[in-house]
């Protein structure tokens, strides 16, 4: 299985998992059978707060899943209209979020959990993480 998860800076198994996923400036790539990744740039960052096109900035990238430490609710609304599943990881390493992927103890993403990471409370808030 292929994974994306939002990183922070590029130290391979070792980068930090990014709060933020629309804002991130880099993107880890992992097979999760060989655990062999690569970054690659976040080519949407530019984008308007709440205006996240994630498989945009991901364009031609074989993608199973993402697993991600944040995620504002139109992210998500787009990546489960295109069926693609996120996981939510409280790791702060990539090595450490998917030995927990593996391990099938991360919850998968729901509204409610939508916009944790930048203060909101999830689907309820009224600002610009809806």
């Amino acid at each position: 299985m292929f994974v994306c998860i939002p990183v922070t800076e590029d130290k391979g198994l070792e980068s930090p998992v990014s709060a933020h996923f629309g804002s991130t400036p880099s993107f880890m790539i992992v097979d999760t059978d060989s655990k062999e990744c690569r970054a690659i740039p976040n080519r949407d960052m530019g984008h308007a707060h709440g205006m996240c096109q994630p498989l945009k900035a991901l364009a031609g990238e074989r993608i199973d899943g993402f697993v991600v430490g944040g995620i504002g609710m139109g992210a998500l609304s787009k990546l489960q209209q295109s069926r693609i599943q996120v996981f939510l990881s409280r790791h702060s390493t990539v090595g450490a979020t998917v030995d927990a992927l593996r391990a099938g103890t991360l919850r998968v993403v729901t509204p409610e959990l939508a916009c944790q990471e930048h203060g909101g409370h999830g689907a309820a808030q009224q600002g610009p993480c809806k």
